[in-house]
């Protein structure tokens, strides 16, 4: 009898397992649809409207324009994208509808932010973008590194609203209006030190949760998420500075902050890339690639191109949603291979000085950028190094022609600037409403020596010159490292 009734009570659990991984399945199945029902509602009146978005103006809490439609967008489509992936690779996952409801709340956060016209609002939305992805990141619950990762990065989101919360509530009590578009147009009557600590406080919030140097450490020890959840952070959350920045450009420009911007961002970019090249693992390699990423988006936001910047985050998005969402296939069929000393023939030099600079004076024609002494020139240099790498990769290739290595270079950036055209234009054109977005800044002194500064660090790391200075090789790894509690804590103890 007593068999009998352990028997029935047995069939009873995994009737009730079935039951409760079909509503998993269910559930996933609604949020999935949902998300892509909004991503094709926002696509479609953008297509109804553009190029003229109208505003939408909801009380003085809300509104929509061009530039919120280009977010949602964005922000609806990697949600929809990384729902269906993880819909068959988290299939059977003891916490997939806690993922799956983690995904929506967070997606709602973003789209939030971007509408938000009131500094309470903007602010909530900020920290709870920051909540519900340090949740993602420790969704197995059951993972000691796992809750310690969430904790920790938690940490970090805090003190970035803390930030937000600081300088939006100076110029708030500053100008006596809680309102965004109040504000941003009433700065001139804000005393210059006050605009001053503002912006610093809306920096550091930027750069906090993009992983900006010195606030980096928190993405480095957020690899205990699931795959998809990584992609969703590295294609959406980190990115959310270059929102932030861009709806306050004005306090930026009227603060004479860019600068700040411009060498933080740089001098990120090059040192990521550094320890980028010293990883091991795939998902550190990734994650120091997604650093060195946002240090680029932040120097164009220096440079006085937030425009820029946004379409840079975009396409940064769909990169990096696909290297995450494919990692699991190239640690399939990686293998050990042994490092190649880089040497470059002249034949190789010339012809990655002259695609490169084919490839600037292609870019400068098409965004009309860098044919004026100011800022944009750093773009072109930006345009130029990157299309001389993809160069030289293809040069080297001793599996290719020499007929394939003169006709590939040409064809690659003609089609990849021409994309990137493209977007830059519609994006331009969708943010046109906001105030100083694309504004180039004269160059000075100091951004002349950055840039020396820059393309020497550029060059010690394509070199391999690093490599024959220890104190700097182990300095790189150990920056480099994650917070211990997120790697060894519980395994070390078990």
């Amino acid at each position: 009898m007593a068999l009998k009734n352990n028997q029935g009570n047995g069939f009873a659990t995994k009737t009730e397992k079935t039951a409760e991984f079909e509503n998993s399945q269910t559930l996933s199945k609604i949020i999935r649809s949902l998300f892509w029902i909004l991503f094709v509602i926002t696509i479609g009146t953008l297509a109804i409207y553009y190029p003229a978005i109208p505003e939408w103006n909801f009380g003085n809490l809300l509104k929509i324009n061009g530039f919120t439609l280009l977010i949602w967008a964005t922000v609806t489509f990697f949600s929809a994208l990384i729902s269906s992936y993880s819909h068959n690779y988290l299939n059977g996952f003891k916490f997939q509808t806690k993922f799956m409801l983690l995904c929506l709340a967070f997606t709602l956060s973003v789209m939030l932010f971007v509408m938000s016209n009131h500094i309470l609002m903007l602010t909530a939305s900020w920290l709870l973008m920051g909540f519900f992805m340090s949740r993602l990141i420790g969704v197995d619950a059951d993972w000691g590194e796992a809750r310690e990762a969430s904790k920790f990065t938690l940490r970090y989101f805090v003190a970035g609203t803390l930030f937000l919360a600081a300088g939006l509530l100076l110029l708030a009590f500053e100008l006596d209006t809680f309102l965004i578009s109040e504000i941003i147009a009433q700065l001139n009557l804000v005393p210059n030190f006050t605009l001053l600590i503002a912006a610093l406080c809306l920096i550091t919030a930027a750069i906090i949760q993009s992983a900006i140097y010195p606030f980096h450490r928190w993405l480095l020890s957020a690899m205990t998420s699931p795959t998809p959840a990584s992609a969703l952070m590295h294609a959406g959350f980190v990115n959310g500075s270059g929102i932030l920045l861009a709806i306050f450009s004005t306090v930026l420009f009227a603060s004479n902050t860019l600068d700040i911007l411009l060498i933080i961002g740089g001098l990120t970019a090059i040192l990521a890339q550094f320890t980028k090249l010293i990883q091991v693992n795939v998902k550190q390699k990734l994650a120091c690639s997604t650093i060195a990423q946002m240090g680029f988006m932040i120097m164009q936001c220096g440079l006085g191109f937030f425009n820029a910047a946004v379409t840079h985050l975009i396409l940064h998005g769909f990169y990096k949603a696909y290297l995450f969402l494919s990692s699991g296939e190239e640690i399939k069929h990686s293998s050990p291979k042994k490092t190649e000393q880089l040497r470059i023939r002249p034949i190789q030099a010339l012809a990655v000085l002259i695609f490169g600079a084919l490839a600037a004076v292609f870019f400068s024609f098409i965004t009309g950028k860098g044919t004026q002494l100011d800022s944009s020139i750093f773009l072109i240099l930006i345009v130029a190094i990157t299309i001389g790498q993809v160069t030289y990769n293809i040069v080297k290739e001793k599996s290719l022609s020499g007929v394939q290595k003169l006709v590939l270079p040409p064809a690659l950036f003609l089609i990849g600037i021409s994309a990137y055209g493209l977007v830059y234009s519609i994006v331009t054109t969708l943010m046109a409403s906001m105030p100083m977005v694309s504004e180039p800044i004269a160059l000075s002194t100091l951004q002349i020596v950055f840039g020396i500064v820059f393309l020497v660090g550029f060059f010690i790391m394509k070199l391999g010159i690093y490599k024959q200075i220890p104190w700097l090789y182990v300095k790189l790894m150990n920056v480099s490292q994650p917070y211990k509690k997120t790697v060894l804590m519980y395994k070390s103890n078990s």
